[in-house]
């Protein structure tokens, strides 16, 4: 299987509109991969707060009708990162699209974590409430983002899911950088499954961003690894790997917590 991640960098000195535009000619560049993947709140940056409500579109609105021509020109599945999305009985959602090969919304994933504490993303936007899973032809994605890195319970939920790909983009920042890579690793071998975790290039509002998207192998190895700046990082993969490791090395079945309530003492 194989899979591009577009590390497109997002710089306030391009519209929009400009960079929806480039966004879906790389994508149709990637014709004869298996899935495309790109960043979180790449339309406006993931630390661009101010722009969030001036930008929020609505689920079906024209990063949707772009990315989903895309995918259809391409003959991809397609993570289409996520937008600001306007519920229009609701608050912003940071929202993720993934198309099929023929164009077609297979799901939406409103983020569950949000980052900022009492501020930024935190406050200005709504909660996801449900986990999201994509069956491909060749493996079942587990649909994450970004913050949501740093908390194993949504991941291992995901695994329970049937998930044995996990995809998430991100607007990660620099100074951050050695959590993404830790992180991600991390939650590939407790899960013993694939994470292709994808961010952003350039500056959010000032906030120098990692770059540095990779994949990680069940085992933990890193199979590929983008530097800091705008790049497509490529990637070839065996989806039964996943299946192997489990056999190999059944930790998950060794599971006690989480399967159910423990029972107090008395």
């Amino acid at each position: 299987m194989r899979a591009s991640l577009i590390q497109i960098a997002v710089n306030e000195d391009e519209s929009v509109d400009s960079r929806r535009q480039r966004a879906a000619a790389l994508v149709r560049q990637q014709a004869g991969a298996d899935l495309v993947v790109l960043p979180e709140l790449w339309t406006t940056g993931a630390f661009a707060y101010e722009e969030f409500g001036r930008a929020a579109e609505p689920l079906e609105g024209p990063t949707y009708e772009t990315m989903a021509k895309a995918a259809s020109d391409a003959g991809v599945w397609l993570h289409a990162g996520s937008i600001p999305e306007r519920d229009p009985e609701g608050p912003v959602y940071n929202t993720s699209l993934i198309f099929s090969p023929s164009g077609e919304l297979a799901a939406a994933y409103r983020k569950i974590h949000r980052f900022g504490f009492d501020k930024g993303e935190a406050v200005l936007m709504g909660a996801g409430q449900e986990l999201v899973t994509v069956r491909l032809p060749e493996t079942t994605l587990g649909v994450a983002t970004c913050y949501d890195l740093r908390f194993p319970e949504l991941f291992r939920s995901l695994v329970d899911a049937g998930a044995e790909t996990l995809v998430l983009p991100a607007g990660w920042p620099e100074r951050r950088r050695a959590h993404w890579t830790l992180l991600a690793q991390a939650r590939a071998v407790e899960n013993q499954a694939f994470v292709l975790a994808c961010g952003t290039a350039g500056t959010h509002a000032g906030v120098p961003q990692a770059g540095h998207s990779i994949v990680v192998d069940p085992w933990g190895e890193v199979l590929a690894e983008a530097g800091p700046d705008e790049e497509i990082l490529t990637v070839d993969f065996d989806p039964a790997k996943v299946a192997a490791t489990r056999e190999q090395f059944p930790a998950l079945k060794d599971r006690v917590l989480g399967l159910e309530p423990p029972r107090n003492r008395r």
